[in-house]
């Protein structure tokens, strides 16, 4: 299930991005801070080219790709955005 990263509260969405930027393997060979990487995944989000992915199996998220999610997914989150 996708959710609109606009529907989550601002701290709860730092956390999110924070959680995902700090795991291993998120390393991306350069020498960026976890701030720098903050940022970088929220404007992937505001340019939708990433979303927010919810597991009701486990109850996490993370974020994926926007082009790695099935296109029945992406269609149910246009549906509840103006775009």
């Amino acid at each position: 299930m996708l959710i609109p990263y606009q529907m989550l509260e601002a701290d709860t969405l730092q956390r999110l991005l924070e959680d995902f930027a700090s795991r291993d393997g998120t390393d991306n060979g350069h020498a960026d801070n976890l701030d720098s990487r903050v940022a970088q995944l929220r404007r992937q989000l505001e340019r939708k080219q990433v979303v927010i992915v919810f597991h009701p199996d486990t109850a996490e998220a993370s974020l994926a790709a926007r082009h790695d999610v099935p296109a029945e997914w992406l269609q149910t989150l246009n549906q509840g955005s103006d775009n």
